[in-house]
């Protein structure tokens, strides 16, 4: 019934990414597609490509044809562990050509985390390189998986039994006869995702749910026809898939590929590639602002736009990009199920605004001809379930439309806990309504949240707080056990080098800023650099482990 309502109105249709990509092939096959980074062989195999359209479009129908010659077909299941090189991108586009679904997943995962997926989903086929730094070798991820999985490999040194994929020969019917075999409204994707448990929950997404969605990151990063785009993020989730290859689909330009994050590599690149469009976690944007060295090699000229987000931006360094280098941060906010926030230069003018808000509506053409927003919401409060209707009234943000996903892959009981009664997406976020309900505040994780007393806290809106602090480089709030009142507050810090921090320290600078005197930390720990996962964001739950595990504490 949401199919059909989302096709007639125009924000679902007919066309495949792959199709998408065939017609770019097809209008620029001489442009450049995608580019390696120039230390390719520093972290996986093999010296650097760079593939025009059609160079890219020969690859993807080498792949498929290697893959559908060896029993993979429409909707069987296809685990990749690949870092961001060329291959990844043939891959995906393979997949869509013999109707196959991917399900990328990060390259640190080991035995562990591939035992748990393949028992959720039994993959029929597993992709992974023979030498990708940090990646667990291919015969140990093989024994980790069902029996009746497929081994194919890039790279030297195939182990026995893998489908050599660098090597597999290229197929005149595939390129002459090309039949997809993929419709729009089949899955394409199952990225990975987890709850408070930790256990992984996949979250299958149609070519449709990506249409829906790809325009959002496209609008607020001002992209044109031909742009190129620097990638630093992994290829597996909503970062990469709806606000990177979504938006070079859109321009038909090329994508420029970076990983893992090595901050000289990245500014070469941004030197060298001239993307109009990059990607960059906080703390590097923040870093680079605070180094005066590393401000000066920075050669922004060809960008136009940066998106950031996993994490609270600071104010002053979104204001200090614009008036420096004359280029717009953009505030990004998105989940696998579908959640798709952009604040971008055009959305929120002011860029102190736009470090913190994000618009409530945000109208733009879909790519079939709808208007108005791609996304609807509501929020509501955590223990009522009762809507939300002012402004500065913290609720936990509900969605519904068509770039939701319909459910966690083979998980009812998870499917039926993430939407509420009347069929809307439990995102798990909390916000705030701003001036009139124009905009949106970010104020935390409904599961993050610290009780003290009986008053709710949010460990972000700390964060936000502490970001412009003179001696820190980044803290991260969480809450510890207290028999009096529930939870205190504890904040793990990162000193500068060189630099001290006290609690009283933090305490007179939250109480400069005018903060309620209940969010003030009470404990403070070191416990080294903070933990993140693949795309840098910090780890709460794990910095509260190492933090009560033996820390070093004030309080």
């Amino acid at each position: 019934m949401k199919r059909r309502e989302h096709r007639a109105a125009k924000w679902w249709g007919d066309q495949t990414l792959g199709a998408m990509f065939r017609a770019n092939a097809a209008r620029v096959p001489a442009r450049l597609a995608v580019a390696d980074a120039p230390n390719r062989s520093a972290f996986a195999f093999g010296e650097p490509r760079r593939l025009t359209y059609v160079e890219l479009e020969g690859e993807v129908d080498r792949i498929a044809s290697a893959l559908s010659s060896n029993g993979v077909g429409k909707d069987d299941i296809v685990l990749v562990q690949l870092p961001n090189i060329v291959e990844i991108i043939a891959v995906y586009f393979a997949c869509a050509e013999i109707g196959a679904i991917v399900s990328p997943i990060a390259v640190q995962y080991r035995e562990h985390e591939l035992r748990e997926i393949s028992r959720i989903m039994a993959p029929r086929a597993f992709i992974c390189g023979t030498q990708v730094k940090g990646a667990v070798r291919p015969a140990a991820a093989q024994a980790s998986m069902p029996a009746a999985t497929t081994l194919f490999t890039f790279g030297p040194d195939a182990p026995p039994g893998a489908v050599d994929l660098s090597t597999a020969p290229a197929s005149a019917a595939a390129a002459n006869d090309r039949h997809p075999l993929s419709d729009a409204d089949d899955v394409f994707t199952i990225c990975w995702t987890s709850g408070t448990t930790g256990t992984p929950k996949g979250v299958p997404r149609s070519h449709n749910h990506w249409a829906a969605i790809g325009p959002v990151t496209h609008r607020a990063a001002q992209l044109n026809d031909g742009d190129v785009i620097l990638n630093p993020f992994p290829m597996i989730n909503m970062a990469s898939i709806g606000g990177v290859i979504m938006s070079w689909l859109q321009s038909a330009g090329a994508l420029a590929l970076h990983h893992p994050f090595d901050l000289a590599v990245f500014l070469r690149q941004i030197a060298d590639e001239k993307p109009a469009f990059t990607l960059a976690p906080p703390a590097i944007l923040n870093m680079i602002l605070q180094d005066e060295k590393l401000a000066a090699l920075l050669n922004l000229a060809s960008v136009r736009t940066i998106g950031s987000g996993s994490a609270p931006l600071a104010p002053a360094m979104v204001r200090g990009f614009q008036e420096r280098y004359g280029v717009a941060i953009v505030n990004l906010f998105g989940s696998n199920e579908g959640v798709s926030l952009a604040s971008g230069p055009d959305d929120v003018p002011d860029p102190e605004e736009r470090a913190t808000y994000f618009p409530a509506r945000s109208e733009f053409p879909s790519l079939y001809g709808a208007s108005g927003g791609h996304m609807r919401l509501r929020l509501v409060d955590p223990a009522s379930r009762r809507e939300i209707d002012e402004d500065s009234r913290m609720g936990e943000l509900e969605i519904a439309g068509p770039t939701v996903f319909e459910g966690y892959y083979n998980a009812p009981d998870q499917t039926a806990a993430a939407f509420s009664s009347d069929g809307w997406y439990r995102t798990g976020d909390l916000f705030e309504y701003v001036d009139g309900k124009r905009l949106l505040k970010f104020v935390g994780r409904n599961k993050d949240i610290i009780i003290r007393g009986g008053m709710n806290i949010a460990p972000e809106e700390i964060d936000q707080l502490l970001s412009g602090h003179p001696n820190l480089i980044e803290a991260c709030a969480f809450p510890v056990p207290d028999p009096v009142m529930g939870e205190r507050i504890g904040l793990a810090v990162v000193p500068k080098p060189g630099e001290t921090v006290t609690l009283e320290g933090v305490s007179a600078y939250l109480k400069s800023r005018g903060v309620a005197v209940f969010k003030f930390p009470e404990k403070l720990y070191s416990i080294g650099p903070l933990p993140r996962n693949a795309l840098s964001k910090v780890l709460r739950h794990e910095v509260r482990e190492r933090a009560l595990a033996g820390g070093e504490r004030q309080g």
